[in-house]
């Protein structure tokens, strides 16, 4: 395992060859969760557990394609907990899987330390690198486009896609027309090559490589601080009432602490 931290507080990590290959089978993972859960220990325990014994990236199951990892760095805790939820139905309070797949919240309030402990050094640091990768890069994004459209309106000027082609420009270097012709190239038509076919998924793989591109072109003092707006908007966005709404970012207490203790 490598770990590269910049100034910036911003953990990038990656797996050495054959590291994977030590972790365990992901059958053993759900048979070990099935036989704890609820039984041995709480579900969500267990879960998290789970979480850190789990070896697969992506999956084929139940009709859908499950990816849990962005680009090879950053681990989507939220949607395999809901796969390995799946597993374990009666074991999970209705309820209580809702609080969790909406809302990212846990029966129990759990530090960012015991968080990092039950799914391990490994994981967390992938979890906090979808974190900053994902969620606060498109809060950056929304936070830079509201800015532009406000000076805009100052100005006279009627609102238009150009706010997101200059915020584009202004976070990247690029306006974002011409970044997703660049991330198409880059990744040789793995998510294709038509900007107007690219799934939920390539789009997260397209956020998280503006992040690291964000991350190497500008000096760490402005990515701190542009790292800063998109946690601030964050904050706001979960002391709104409408944060609560499941088409808002998911935020929890723990992430927040974990991220606020690495900048």
């Amino acid at each position: 395992m490598t770990f590269a931290v910049d100034n910036t507080g911003i953990t990038v990590i990656s797996l050495v060859d054959g590291e994977a290959g030590n972790l365990p089978a992901y059958e053993h993972v759900v048979e070990r969760l099935r036989s704890r859960a609820g039984r041995t220990e709480p579900w969500h325990i267990a879960l998290l557990d789970a979480i850190g014994r789990w070896s697969l990236p992506c999956e084929d199951l139940w009709g859908r394609r499950w990816h849990y990892v962005i680009g090879g760095e950053a681990l989507d805790w939220l949607t395999l907990a809901h796969r390995l939820c799946l597993s374990i139905p009666d074991a999970v309070p209705s309820a209580e899987l809702e609080s969790l797949l909406f809302y990212g919240r846990l029966p129990e309030d759990i530090s960012p330390e015991r968080f990092r402990q039950l799914i391990g050094p490994y994981r967390y640091t992938a979890h906090l690198n979808f974190w900053y990768g994902l969620v606060v890069e498109e809060a950056l994004q929304l936070v830079t486009e509201d800015s532009i459209r406000k000076s805009r309106l100052a100005r006279c000027y009627g609102d238009s896609d150009d706010v997101v082609e200059e915020a584009y420009r202004h976070l990247y270097g690029e306006t974002r027309t011409n970044l997703v012709a660049q991330f198409l190239d880059d990744t040789g038509g793995t998510w294709g090559y038509e900007p107007e076919d690219l799934s939920l998924v390539a789009w997260q793989e397209f956020t998280y490589w503006l992040f690291k591109r964000r991350i190497r072109k500008w000096h760490p003092a402005r990515v701190a601080s542009d790292t800063r707006r998109g946690l601030e908007r964050l904050r706001e966005l979960r002391d709104d009432e409408s944060a609560a709404d499941p088409s808002h970012f998911i935020i929890n207490d723990a992430d927040l602490l974990a991220l606020q203790a690495t900048k």
